[in-house]
């Protein structure tokens, strides 16, 4: 079983779970939305019900102490769902830990519950639909943060030497030096995803080709193409990759391994370039999607192609890129004001 089967497995049963503790006619839910939606998606949507479900059991008098019917969801007013998304911004879990919202957080849970909402209304299931009424929270568009050029140079520097290092930090660098180059170049030189790259197995690359498989969101195969820049870290690590003994049938083929010789997690890449980050740009905060907009910002500069770098990223809609790059392509506007001339200044005429 490959490493993509493995988390449908692993989610399908975290599903299964999730369920066991949601009212029982939420499974119709489900079962409606599982041919458009991928496991991952679904079991969001259980981690945000679960939120409300226990949000009207400890809020709302009329439910308290009592199961949870299908009916019941017509008690629930308009009122009840703009309380919940003000609990949303800070509330304590079942362990009695506090949890926080940001807007983007608010707006997923309340859109998890209008999809919800809509599939029993529309189905003539329940006679209101409050949640429709509610009005998601307004994003505020953020600046993109990337590595800028010299930046990425010093990043990648530190990651080879590991000067930038704390001295415990450093005990280990050597075992983790050409991985950790290699994996951190790719990401870098091709802005894939980090769910995509910790997937990648050895059978996957075709050095000959500087060409990598990968598995795309909803499990979609795409190939992807990287430089000679990054071919050469990659093919020093394969070599010691297949030198590496005692790892697990399961992740006999995986690419990118820890220090206990299973598949790198996706934490564990996130802490890297955390790690490596923070002694090069301490003022940015970079994380494995900042290297991808790294990536994105440099092709479109380079290219001035926006359906070029949505391709290259794999967007479904070219206008999530341009939503993202929204203000370069702008400036790329800006900048081609007085391209065209409409009389030659240098050609007057003289009659």
């Amino acid at each position: 079983m490959n490493y993509y089967d493995e988390k449908e497995k692993e989610n399908t049963l975290k599903i299964r779970e999730q369920l066991n503790t949601l009212p029982s006619f939420c499974k119709d839910f489900f079962r409606s939305i599982e041919p458009r939606t991928t496991s991952k998606t679904r079991l969001a949507y259980c981690y945000d019900l679960h939120v409300f479900f226990n949000f009207l059991k400890n809020n709302n008098p009329s439910l308290k102490n009592i199961g949870i019917n299908l009916e019941d969801l017509d008690k629930i007013t308009f009122q009840d769902i703009e309380e919940y998304m003000e609990y949303l911004k800070y509330y304590k879990d079942e362990n009695n830990e506090e949890v926080s919202n940001s807007a983007s957080g608010i707006k997923r849970k309340v859109a998890s519950l209008r999809s919800f909402y809509k599939y029993y209304y529309n189905n003539g299931l329940i006679k209101t639909n409050p949640a429709s009424r509610v009005s998601l929270p307004k994003l505020r568009d953020k600046e993109i943060i990337r590595l800028d050029v010299n930046e990425v140079a010093d990043f990648l520097d530190s990651v080879e030497s590991g000067d930038k290092l704390t001295k415990q930090e450093q005990m280990y660098h050597e075992k983790t030096k050409l991985r950790d180059t290699a994996m951190l170049t790719l990401l870098l030189g091709t802005g894939m995803r980090v769910s995509e790259c910790i997937g990648i197995n050895i059978s996957d690359v075709d050095l000959k080709n500087t060409a990598i498989k990968i598995k795309r969101k909803g499990a979609k195969e795409a190939i992807i193409y990287f430089s000679d820049e990054v071919l050469e870290p990659l093919q020093d690590y394969i070599n010691y990759r297949k030198t590496i003994e005692n790892v697990s049938e399961k992740d006999s083929d995986a690419l990118f391994l820890s220090l206990q010789n299973k598949r790198i997690s996706a934490r564990a890449v996130q802490n890297l370039v955390k790690k490596y980050a923070s002694g090069v740009t301490p003022l940015k905060h970079i994380t494995p999607h900042k290297l991808r907009s790294t990536f994105g910002t440099n092709l479109y500069q380079e290219t001035d192609d926006i359906y070029l770098v949505a391709s290259v990223l794999g967007h479904n809609d070219v206008n999530t890129t341009k939503k993202h790059y929204a203000a370069m392509e702008d400036n790329q506007k800006r900048l081609a004001r007085n391209k065209v001339k409409l009389r030659d200044s240098n050609n007057t005429n003289q009659d």
